[in-house]
């Protein structure tokens, strides 16, 4: 583990302008620089760069953050690797932390077998490329696929020589311990035999996001039927094949740039897509798609289009992937191919124009894909109408976007023709006993939901709520989006005012002789920090953004400890989402104080003059927001109130219009 003195020089040491202008061409702004940003494909610059603050916005995607966020966001790399790349820019020595024997063993360990398969990987590409049996059995074959000498080059392509131990030898002789061409599954290690595990055959080296090896892919070049067609590297501690896509390493700049990732099955079809120009493309090879495998997707994008082959058989075994990645908040599109056809048999029997324009043209929902799959099956039959039915809103279901779903309830409405009520209904009852399901489960188990997303609950409620509407009720959902305004306005005014002391005014109500409430105002001094704190304690008040509170928690703590905020601590926060957040809120201030310096002709309040009212106006607001969910959520239940139930809605209401009544009143 680096150590925090070294972390600590990195971010002494880096200059946020000199580590992205390796990257971006950028050009004096004032105090500032810009550029075009790397991640769209923008004409006018709206890239900032902020040397003083040492950050950088991107207002065209709204990303931002430091040098080591820049190079997780552009590279893609991770937080040590990012760590590591400063280091090495600015000559710095990496200080590790103190291990424990049994940490150090297991790095080391790790590290070793990093290296053994680097080796590999070098070793079958240069036997390929440079000896007479490697180019006659492993190149000719790669060459008949049609992959140019550029293609190979960049997959790193290799082969085995058919010999039982040739590759063992050369590791052994190169000094690399048996222990580890054990682990990795390079050797087989039997009594005081060893034999090369991928003799014979070609190789696809299967590589980290950040470009590691992990294992490799063998195909066998004969027709030997009691031998596995492929064959792919064990399960080890550095290759685990349900959390890597093959092709994420070389993918990962245009899925980000593109804003869309092709998911094929095999090796071939994503080396022949990138050599037809289709470079944002990965493969699950061969395996049933995992949870881990469209997290690393998600890490790039929010869109992924499925590309199926015509065998009607592999697309039903493979469809349920779809299901895995709408869990994930992501948009799925598919792409099926003519009968016959696969992503690799298509892409050499087409030219790239060709190929790209079927992609786009062939793109379909998801949704109409499963129907128009589904019902082929049907037969007009009703009981297997409605199965297909249940099984396209099962599949909504696993969307966490409350709009989303509802749109595509509309769009299988129309498509099946059947009531929107009815399918409302339908998804409601799905999510009420995926919400019970997972309650049983986290009284026994820890659960692995991400704690950014909203609870099962708020979306069976959401859904109850979208029954009212098509039943002509009156329940909005914009709620959600006000609160995240707000939180995030509270964050603000913490970040740039919160050590300022200014007046505040506190309504008091007194009443008359006659019993009449006559309202005034009491005048005094606070700190903006503490006037927010004493209200969200007061009503115990916690953010539904867990990013939010976590920025909320850490500002509080340093406002009590020294009454100053320590900006840096959140620039160069390991969580990237607060650093993001920060970044936003710091560039996006400067962007519009540079606004105002420029309009001379417009007069523009102090912001300290306003901030009293800034503060009241959030607080309030914040209320009325938290108390309308709280009377939403007794009336979409849809049961009968006990009488003490109806007082606690009314006296709800009742809170909600004197809040609005007070908010027009403070000054």
């Amino acid at each position: 583990m680096i150590s925090r003195s070294t972390i600590d020089r990195i971010f002494e040491s880096a200059r946020v302008e000199e580590v992205i202008g390796e990257f971006v061409q950028l050009k004096k702004a004032g105090s500032n620089f810009k550029g075009l940003s790397p991640f769209t494909d923008e004409k006018s610059p709206s890239f900032m760069v902020s040397p003083v603050k040492q950050i950088w916005k991107d207002f065209s995607t709204g990303k931002g953050g430091n040098s080591v966020s820049f190079l997780m966001e552009h590279e893609h790399f991770s937080y040590p690797e990012a760590l590591k790349w400063l280091a090495k820019k600015y000559n710095i020595e990496i200080e590790e932390t103190e291990q424990t024997d049994e940490q150090k063993e297991q790095t080391n360990e790790r590290e070793s077998m990093f290296l053994v398969s680097n080796f590999a990987k070098d070793y079958f590409h240069n036997l390929m490329l440079n000896t007479n049996q490697g180019k006659a059995i492993g190149l000719s074959y790669f060459k008949e696929r049609g992959f140019t000498d550029e293609t190979i080059e960049k997959f790193q392509l290799g082969y085995c020589l058919d010999e039982w131990d040739n590759f063992t030898k050369a590791a052994l002789a190169k000094g690399y311990d048996l222990k580890y061409l054990a682990s990795t599954g390079l050797s087989i290690v039997k009594e005081n035999k060893q034999f090369d595990r991928f003799k014979g055959r070609v190789l696809f080296p299967i590589q980290s996001m950040s470009g590691r090896i992990l294992g490799f892919g063998g195909r066998i070049l004969t027709a030997d039927k009691k031998a596995a067609k492929y064959l792919n590297s064990p399960e080890s501690d550095i290759y685990h094949k349900s959390k890597i896509l093959y092709g994420i390493y070389q993918a990962k700049k245009e899925i980000a740039r593109q804003d869309n990732c092709f998911l094929v099955e095999g090796y071939t079809d994503v080396i022949s897509f990138n050599q037809s120009g289709v470079e944002n493309v990965v493969a699950s090879s061969g395996t049933a798609l995992t949870s881990d495998q469209i997290r690393l997707v998600n890490r790039l994008t929010k869109n992924i289009t499925v590309l199926f082959d015509g065998d009607a058989a592999g697309i039903r075994a493979s469809i349920r992937g779809i299901d895995l990645i709408l869990e994930q908040g992501m948009n799925v599109k598919v792409v099926q191919f003519p009968d016959g056809e696969d992503p690799d048999s298509f892409a050499k029997s087409h030219t790239n124009t060709e190929l790209k324009e079927y992609l786009e043209t062939a793109s379909q929902d998801f949704i109409n894909f499963k129907v128009s799959l589904l019902l082929k099956d049907s037969d007009n039959d009703p009981i297997k109408k409605a199965t297909v039915i249940r099984d396209i809103v099962t599949s909504i279901s696993k969307i966490p976007d409350g709009i989303q779903r509802e749109v595509y309830i509309q769009e299988c409405s129309r498509i099946m023709d059947i009531s929107e009520r009815v399918l409302f209904s339908e998804l409601a009852q799905l999510l009420k006993k995926e919400t019970t399901q997972r309650t049983k489960s986290s009284s026994n188990v820890q659960s692995n939901v991400d704690p950014n997303e909203p609870p099962p609950e708020y979306f069976y409620e959401q859904e109850q709520a979208s029954m009212a509407l098509v039943k002509g009720g009156k329940v909005t959902s914009q709620k959600i989006d006000q609160l995240s305004i707000l939180e995030n306005e509270i964050i603000k005014i913490l970040l740039l005012y919160g050590n300022e002391e200014v007046g505040f005014s506190e309504e008091v109500i007194t009443t008359d002789e006659g019993g009449k409430e006559k309202f005034s105002n009491r005048k005094y001094q606070n700190l903006v920090s503490a006037e927010i704190y004493l209200h969200l304690q007061e009503d115990e008040i916690e953010f539904s953004n867990p990013i939010f509170q976590e920025i909320y928690t850490e500002m509080i703590h340093q406002l009590n400890q020294s009454e100053k905020l320590e900006i840096d601590k959140f620039i160069n926060n390991k969580n990237t989402e607060v650093a993001a957040i920060v970044t936003s809120i710091l560039m996006d201030e400067e962007k519009y104080q540079l606004s105002n310096w420029g309009s001379k002709s417009i007069e523009v309040k102090s912001a300290l003059e306003v901030l009293p009212k800034a503060v009241s106006d959030v607080i309030y607001n914040l209320r009325r927001i938290l108390i309308d969910r709280l009377v939403t959520d007794f009336l979409v239940q849809g049961k009968e109130y006990t009488n003490e139930e109806k007082e606690e809605i009314m006296s709800y209401n009742s809170l909600r219009i004197r809040l609005s009544e007070k908010l027009k009143r403070v000054v």
